[in-house]
């Protein structure tokens, strides 16, 4: 039967050539020193398939103490219970050499809910197609081929002046019967595509993939804002359009909704993705406020006036 002891500076001192100690406080858990001198902190666990896997978390030293190992065990561990294999993961990590396969682990990772957004939210759906998509039509024909750790802030500018100025234009299939996206580039397009990038690298250097953000010092393009509103004529043309709809007997729920956005001033997407749980009624003539816990800028109240 092995002896477990929990590991401090002591036993890992004490150990001598091809030893292992194993820690009594988190399973697993063990520190082992090969012909060298140095000594390698490991965790060992079984996948939720049964197979055997050991964890490499560093050599004794700084960052790595008995303490910080031992912590770090802890968090591998907890991701196992979860189904994750952080030893496959690592190993694949490894092997991520180029953009395009930093892209398709950054994704991967992001629909598992395992990157949060500012508000401490996994990204919603609708945010995943957007960010696939630029990544599809923007940074894997520009940048995909190239090494992680070669890239530099060089090479990021020159892909938001080459986004910018068309290069990536194109025509490109969607999944839908049919469908054709038409990519024209652009400032814009340009300025949320390096955003995106920055995010990926970020999400590099904490997977230990490079040391640094190429991103970061980049000056983008001013991102457009959306100032245009109905004038008076636009908005009364509007309202005898959906007076003249209900006359002609037009169907009920279509000339609803568009009342509803016309009057609320919401994005077709949140009124979609209104349920009634969210709604509080009050009396009539009063301001219901809807809950909408998934807003971009975390949870909030939308006051809507019910008649």
């Amino acid at each position: 039967m092995v002896e477990r002891k929990r590991i401090g500076l002591r036993e890992v001192r004490a150990l001598g050539a091809d030893e292992t100690v194993w820690d009594a406080a988190v399973v697993g858990f063990h520190a082992r020193r090969q012909r060298g001198t140095a000594v390698t902190y490991t965790v060992f666990y079984r996948t939720k398939e049964g197979r055997q896997r050991w964890y490499t978390i560093g050599r004794h030293g700084a960052p790595w103490t008995p303490e910080t190992a031992r912590e770090k065990a802890r968090e591998v561990l907890a991701e196992v219970v979860k189904g994750a294999d952080p030893a496959a993961e690592k190993r694949a990590v490894r092997k991520a050499t180029t953009v395009s396969e930093l892209c398709g682990l950054y994704l991967a990772d992001a629909e598992a809910g395992r990157l949060l957004t500012r508000s401490k939210a996994p990204k919603k759906a609708s945010t995943l197609a957007v960010d696939t998509g630029r990544i599809e039509r923007h940074v894997k024909p520009l940048l995909g081929g190239r090494a992680v750790a070669a890239v530099t802030r060089d090479d990021v500018e020159r892909f938001l002046h080459d986004v910018a100025e068309g290069r990536t234009a194109d025509k490109v299939k969607t999944v839908k019967k049919r469908g054709l996206a038409r990519v024209t580039g652009g400032r814009t397009a340009a300025t949320r595509a390096v955003g995106l990038l920055g995010g990926i690298f970020t999400y590099a250097v904490r997977r230990r993939m490079r040391a640094d953000n190429p991103v970061h010092g980049v000056e983008r393009f001013a991102d457009r804002e959306r100032n245009r509103r109905l004038s008076d004529h636009e908005y009364a043309a509007l309202g005898d359009a959906l007076r003249k709809a209900e006359t002609d007997e037009l169907w009920p729920p279509a000339v609803a909704a568009a009342r509803f956005l016309t009057l609320t001033g919401w994005r077709s997407g949140e009124a979609l993705g209104l349920r009634w749980p969210r709604l509080t009624l009050r009396a009539a003539r009063q301001h219901s406020p809807i809950r909408r816990p998934d807003a971009a800028s975390g949870r909030c109240l939308m006051p809507l006036a019910v008649y």
